[in-house]
């Protein structure tokens, strides 16, 4: 079986500049870097939930299951409404995945916005990117499990990458005994570009493709980081680089700079959403405006 592919049109990659703030500004109340995405640790209070959340994604994600997936929330006939009703749906949802807060999601949307904001003040885009970055985890609220909702993203079809958490738990998926879905190419080609691959389902491609199916306006750059953020095994552990094309090596270094937001504004702290809730509408407006199809 072969994934099929939603196509794009070329980047243009000539003028990309992404910033090079470190990644030391954005850590919020001196918390070291260490300490964020402890999937592994033992004495995490929230350790035994995003195991188990994990060992349910890697058991259920296949080709089948993600592909059965893509054709039923691919007719976009299950919700209608704004960008900005789905983003306030996630007050009520807390990440089962997440080992770094317990926070409702809409809450850490407006952390990573308002920091992305401070320090990419000219790029409104990257602003809206930041606030609607994990806007289809409505899919836990709306039936999905969150095993395929949230959580990092793999290729299925192919052999897991050595740097996915909780890796060991692969042994139990029907795809891991397939001899073609087993191995390190899988059912791709070398180099043919993650625009070709079949990702584990999950609030990132399932939002791009809203997006898309919706004639949004974002920029390449917004969407690619909203379907691949989650894809940490690629964009910060090098793996599946023997998959990846010359725009996915260009649009990389806009994803690794997004993630610098997404992951280190991660805090209890929570921003004034009545103050700022005008200008990250005056955002929807005009990149995202009225109601969707979801």
């Amino acid at each position: 079986m072969s994934a099929e592919p939603v196509l794009v049109a070329p980047v243009d990659t000539s003028n990309y500049s992404p910033g090079t703030v470190e990644k030391t500004c954005f850590l919020p109340d001196g918390k070291p870097v260490e300490e964020f995405r402890a999937h592994l640790d033992e004495s995490n209070p929230r350790f035994e939930i995003v195991r188990e959340t994990y060992r349910l994604m890697h058991v259920n994600q296949t080709v089948a299951s993600v592909t059965g997936r893509h054709a039923s929330w691919g007719q976009f006939n299950k919700r209608k409404m704004t960008i900005m009703e789905a983003l306030f749906e996630l007050n009520k949802l807390i990440n089962d995945s997440d080992p770094d807060v317990d926070v409702p999601n809409h809450a850490h949307a407006f952390q990573t916005a308002e920091r992305i904001r401070e320090l990419h003040p000219d790029k409104d885009w990257f602003h809206l990117t930041g606030l609607i970055h994990d806007v289809g985890k409505v899919l836990a609220l709306w039936g999905e499990p969150q095993w395929a909702t949230v959580g990092d993203t793999y290729p299925v079809g192919c052999a897991p990458g050595d740097s996915i958490v909780f890796r060991e738990q692969f042994k139990d998926c029907p795809d891991s005994n397939d001899p073609v879905f087993s191995t390190k190419f899988g059912m791709y080609e070398p180099h043919c570009g993650l625009n070709n691959v079949l990702m584990s389902f999950g609030h990132d491609d399932y939002l791009y493709r809203v997006l898309k199916h919706n004639n949004t306006t974002l920029p390449d750059e917004a969407l690619y980081m909203i379907r691949f953020h989650s894809f940490y095994p690629w964009h910060t552990y090098g793996d599946y680089n023997h998959l990846t094309s010359e725009t996915d090596r260009c649009m990389l270094p806009w994803v690794q700079e997004f993630n610098k937001f997404d992951l280190y504004s991660k805090c209890d702290a929570l921003p004034d959403v009545e103050a700022i809730l005008p200008y990250y509408q005056s955002l929807v407006d005009k990149y995202c405006p009225g109601v969707l199809n979801w």
